[in-house]
C-alpha cells in the first residue's frame, strides 16, 4: 500500500517528462562549428582586431597630415592594417548587422507566433506537460544574435530547491547566461528575439537562477504574450490564475445579466448571487447614470497669486470656454470637454478638466486634450509654469472628497424594493433589522470612523472582482468604490427600499486590459464588449450600471448576513478549506 502510494506520487511528480522520444543530439552542422576557437573568443578577436587596426590608421594619418605627407602613400604596415580592418568589419557586419536587420524586417507576425506549436522544435516532437515552467529571461541586446531556436539539449530532470531543470536550446542557454551576468538587459528581450513567449521563458529561467527560487507554480503556457506587449505588462514571466465566478441573473432595468467576478475570497460570489436572487424575486432593480465625465487636473504656477487668479478667471469665463473646448477636442474623435473648474492655492492653480470619453475609461484621452489646452494657454500666459499634468486634484487612485462630491467617471444610483417575504425567506432576516443595522453601521459607524465615501458594507469587494474579470484598472477601485448605501422601510413597513449611490465608477470597454482574451470574454458575457456602434459610450455606461447593480446585490446580502448573525457561520463554511493544500500541491 505504502509502496503504491510512493509510486503514484513519483509518477505524478515526473508526469511532465516527455512521453515521446526526444532527440538528444542535433546532427545538423552550424557555420560556427568550422571556427577554430569558441564563438565568443572569435568575436572578441575580431572586435580587438578591428578597433586596433582602425586606431593605428588614425594615428598614422594624423602624423601624415601634420608632416604634409600624401595620404595615398602607404607603407606595408598600413596596408596590413587596412586589410585587417576591412576583414574584421565584414565579419562583424555579417555576424551582427545583417542578423539584426533581418530580425526587424523579417520579424514574423503575431499570428505566426501564436500558431506555432511550442512542443515541436525543429521536427522533434516534445510532449512536455510542464512547459509552462520554462523560466523566462531578459531582453536581448545587440551583442546577442537573434536566431531561431535550435534543436534542444535535453538533460536529465533533477529537482533542486523545487526548481525542475527544463528543456532549453543552446541559443537560449547562451542568452540566459548573459542575462544572469547582467550583460543583457531584460526589458529588450521581446524586441530582439521577436518572440514574446520565448522572451518570457528566458527571463523566467534567468530570474530563477538569480534568486534560487522556483516559479514552478506560476504558469507560462496558455497565454498570448503578444497581446500584452507595449500595452498591459512589461517583462512578463508568467501569469497569475484567478478563478472567475458568476453571480446572477441580476435583473436590472428589465434585463438579465450574469455578472462575472474574479476573486479568491470565499463567500463573495455566493453572497452576491443571493442578493441577485432577492432582487430578481422582488421585480428587479433600477439603475440610472446621471453624470459621465473623466477628469484630469494639472497644476501650474505663476510668479504671483494675482497672475494665478487671472488665469482662473479667464478659464472659467463662459466666453472663453468654447475656444478652449475646440482646442481640447482636437485630441480625439470621442473626447469632448465638458467643464473646467479651478482651485487656487497661493501662486499655484489647479485646473480640473472634465471630459466625455466614449467607451474608453479615458485617462489617456483627457490627458492629451489637457496638454493641448496648456500649450494654447502658454501664448496668452507666457509666465505660466506647468508643474505637472496631474496635480492630484483629479483625483486618480486616491480617496478624495472632490470625487465624492463632484464625481469622476460615471456617477450612478441604483435602487430596488425588496418584498418583505423575500427578506424573510431568502435573506433570513427582517426589514426592521436591516434598516437599523444600516443606520448604525453604514451611516453612523462610518461617520465615527471618519470615512470618506465609505458609507457602505463592502462595495469595494464587488467592484474589484468585476474590475479584474472585465479588464478594468484594479487600482481605480479606490474611488470607484465610493458608495453610500441607504435602506428604509416602505409600504407601511412591510417592504425594504435599498439603494446605492456611486459617484465615481471608472470603467471602459475598450483599451487596456479589456482587449485581453479572458477579460474580453467576460465583457462579451455582459453584452458590452468593445465600442458601441450605435451610440458612443453606451457600452461603458451600461457596464457602470451593472457594477452598481452588483454592488446593490452584494450590499443587500452581506447586511442580511450581519443582521441574522450568519456572517461567521457562512465564512467558516465557504471561506475555510479542510483540504491540506501542501499535500495537494505535492501530489
Amino acid at each position: 500500500m505504502e509502496s503504491n502510494r510512493r509510486r503514484s506520487n513519483t509518477s505524478s511528480v515526473r508526469s511532465h517528462k516527455p512521453t515521446r522520444p526526444i532527440a538528444l543530439e542535433d546532427d545538423s552542422t552550424k557555420a560556427s562549428d568550422a571556427l577554430p576557437l569558441p564563438l565568443y573568443l572569435t568575436n572578441a578577436v575580431f572586435f580587438t582586431l578591428f578597433f586596433s587596426a582602425f586606431y593605428f590608421l588614425l594615428c598614422r594619418w594624423r602624423e601624415k597630415i601634420r608632416s604634409s605627407t600624401p595620404l595615398h602613400v602607404v607603407t606595408f604596415s598600413e596596408i596590413v592594417s587596412i586589410l585587417a580592418s576591412v576583414a574584421s568589419f565584414i565579419y562583424l557586419l555579417g555576424f551582427f548587422g545583417i542578423d539584426f536587420v533581418q530580425s526587424l524586417v523579417l520579424r514574423p507576425s503575431g499570428d505566426v507566433w501564436a500558431s506555432e506549436d511550442d512542443e515541436v522544435v525543429n521536427g522533434v516532437l516534445l510532449q512536455n506537460e510542464d512547459a509552462h515552467k520554462v523560466p523566462p529571461g531578459q531582453a536581448l541586446d545587440l551583442s546577442i544574435r537573434s536566431l531561431p531556436p535550435s534543436a534542444p539539449i535535453v538533460t536529465a530532470e533533477k529537482v533542486f530547491d523545487e526548481m525542475p531543470m527544463t528543456v532549453m536550446t543552446e541559443e537560449d542557454e547562451e542568452i540566459i547566461r548573459f542575462v544572469v551576468a547582467g550583460l543583457t538587459p531584460s526589458y529588450s528581450l521581446e524586441s530582439q528575439l521577436g518572440d514574446c513567449k520565448r522572451a518570457a521563458a528566458i527571463r523566467r529561467e534567468a530570474l530563477q537562477r538569480l534568486t534560487g527560487k522556483s516559479l514552478s507554480g506560476l504558469p507560462l503556457d496558455g497565454f498570448d504574450y503578444e497581446s500584452i506587449l507595449g500595452q498591459c505588462c512589461e517583462m512578463p514571466v508568467g501569469y497569475v490564475q484567478i478563478p472567475v465566478g458568476i453571480a446572477g441573473p441580476l435583473l436590472l432595468n428589465g434585463r438579465e445579466f450574469w455578472v462575472p467576478m474574479a476573486t479568491t475570497e470565499g463567500c463573495l460570489v455566493a453572497s452576491t448571487n443571493r442578493g441577485c436572487k432577492a432582487i430578481h424575486l422582488s421585480g428587479g432593480a433600477t439603475s440610472v447614470l446621471f453624470r459621465d465625465g473623466m477628469t484630469r487636473a494639472p497644476v501650474v504656477r505663476f510668479g504671483t497669486a494675482k497672475r494665478a487668479a487671472d488665469l482662473k478667471l479667464y478659464v472659467e469665463d463662459p466666453e472663453n470656454f468654447e475656444t478652449l473646448a475646440v482646442v481640447f477636442n482636437r485630441s480625439s474623435r470621442f473626447g469632448r470637454l465638458q467643464s473646467i473648474k479651478c482651485a487656487i492655492a497661493g501662486k499655484n492653480l489647479y485646473l480640473r478638466f472634465s471630459c466625455f470619453t466614449g467607451d474608453a475609461m479615458g485617462m489617456n484621452m483627457v490627458s492629451k486634450g489637457v496638454q493641448n489646452v496648456l500649450d494654447f494657454l502658454q501664448s496668452d500666459f507666457p509666465d505660466m509654469d506647468v508643474i505637472g499634468i496631474s496635480g492630484n486634484f483629479c483625483s486618480d487612485k486616491k480617496p478624495a472628497a472632490v470625487n465624492w462630491i463632484e464625481g469622476r467617471g460615471k456617477s450612478v444610483v441604483c435602487e430596488a424594493i425588496i418584498k418583505g417575504d423575500v427578506v424573510r425567506k431568502v435573506l433570513k432576516t427582517s426589514v426592521e433589522s436591516l434598516v437599523e443595522l444600516n443606520m448604525l453601521k453604514n451611516l453612523t459607524g462610518s461617520a465615527m470612523a471618519g470615512a470618506l465615501g465609505g458609507f457602505n458594507a463592502h462595495a469595494s469587494n464587488i467592484v474589484t472582482a468585476v474590475y479584474i474579470a472585465t479588464g478594468q484598472d484594479p487600482a481605480q477601485n479606490v474611488e470607484s468604490s465610493h458608495c453610500i448605501t441607504m435602506m428604509e422601510a416602505v409600504n407601511d413597513g412591510k417592504d425594504l427600499h435599498v439603494s446605492v449611490t456611486m459617484p465615481s465608477i471608472e470603467v471602459g470597454t475598450v483599451g487596456g486590459g479589456t482587449q485581453l482574451a479572458s477579460q474580453s470574454a467576460c465583457l462579451n458575457l455582459l453584452g458590452v464588449k468593445g465600442a458601441s456602434k450605435e451610440s458612443p459610450g453606451a457600452n461603458s455606461r451600461l457596464l457602470a450600471t451593472i457594477v452598481s447593480g452588483a454592488v446593490l446585490a452584494g450590499e443587500l446580502s452581506l447586511m442580511s448576513a450581519l443582521a441574522a448573525g450568519q456572517l461567521v457561520k457562512s465564512h467558516m463554511k465557504y471561506n475555510r478549506s479542510s483540504k491540506d493544500v501542501s499535500k495537494a500541491a505535492s501530489s
